[in-house]
């Protein structure tokens, strides 16, 4: 093979693959065809000159144009790390700040109904009668007793693991269990207010209310939150099943599926942070003033990094979905 010839031949060929890969992503559709086919061209090009005339200049000038041109063709693999960048700094905040409505609403609710069955335990001694033994209730809410010691019954990394693992599975129910009309997580979330609304009412009843409020908003406000977002989440699942919009019911729970798989993921984080203050802050020696602020420090710290982070993400076109390419082409919806 003549060297010399060869490349004149083919020069212009391989120019124009150049300035084609430094243009990728801004290609017409011809363009793009013609992509194709200069790479599968100069690929050959390549081989042929390997075990012809192997030039050692040509040779990597032709295998770094193919390498580049290869990218271009099929695509660059996102790496691991950026995805879980992406996840945290846009689509986890944005999915929580896209389904505020829900979840603000049934924290409101929440608050309501647990005040109610708080304040009906602690000032009605009937109530309590029908709750537990008098014995028995002294024995939760004297100094030491069943309230108090919970927090400090198993150690520290034991406890913030069964906390954390008992949180997440609460929150993956208020979430999975969305698509049955929501009617799950109704249930579960009356349990979890029945159950609060009596311990504080009991604890009242005791005179020891402030403390007991003072061991809950540690880790309470955050926990809560999650739980809060989990059942809102959950809840527009069941909406959705009753009105997909304009999208087909399938693919209408596909994408808000997807979504609440992303604010799951999330959630387990966040639980985890909860369990942790949980377990090493709310029985810790420190005063209460200072363990309450922890809480509301951690608790305004998330909620800025949904409402600042969340809010930007998602008036930037961000749903907590996939990325378009990895969710496929839905057909189109009339209306």
């Amino acid at each position: 093979m003549d060297l010399d010839v060869f490349v004149g031949a083919h020069r212009a060929e391989w120019d124009r693959l150049a300035e084609l890969v430094r243009r990728a992503g801004r290609l017409s559709g011809p363009e793009a065809d013609e992509l194709v086919l200069l790479y599968q061209r100069v690929s050959t090009h390549l081989s042929l000159l390997r075990s012809t005339a192997p030039d050692p200049a040509l040779l990597a000038r032709l295998s770094s144009l193919v390498a580049k041109a290869r990218s271009a063709v099929t695509g660059t693999h996102t790496p691991a790390w950026r995805e879980v960048g992406l996840f945290f700094s846009r689509r986890f905040p944005a999915a929580v700040y896209r389904s505020a409505p829900w979840w603000a609403a049934t924290a409101a609710v929440f608050v309501l109904v647990t005040g109610l069955l708080s304040a009906w335990v602690a000032s009605s001694s009937r109530v309590r009668a029908t709750i537990a033994a008098p014995e028995e209730i002294r024995a939760m809410t004297e100094p030491g007793g069943g309230y108090e010691a919970y927090y400090s019954s198993n150690p520290a990394a034991s406890f913030a693991a069964q906390v954390w693992t008992n949180n997440t599975q609460v929150a993956a129910a208020c979430l999975l269990l969305g698509v049955l009309l929501g009617v799950p997580v109704l249930v579960v979330l009356w349990l979890n207010a029945l159950n609060l609304g009596v311990g504080i009412g009991l604890m009242t009843s005791a005179g020891r209310g402030e403390l007991f409020l003072g061991l809950l908003a540690p880790h309470g406000l955050l926990e809560l939150t999650a739980v809060f977002v989990a059942a809102g989440a959950g809840l527009r699942l069941g909406w959705t099943v009753i009105d997909p919009g304009r999208l087909s019911r399938a693919a209408a729970l596909a994408r808000a599926g997807r979504s609440v798989v992303a604010i799951a993921l999330g959630l387990v984080c966040v639980l985890l942070v909860a369990g942790v203050i949980e377990a090493f802050v709310t029985p810790s020696g420190l005063p209460t003033w200072a363990r309450v602020g922890i809480g509301v420090a951690v608790e305004a710290v998330f909620l800025a990094y949904v409402f600042v982070l969340g809010r930007r993400a998602a008036r930037e076109g961000e749903t907590g979905d996939l990325d378009p390419r990895d969710t496929g082409d839905l057909a189109p919806a009339a209306g």
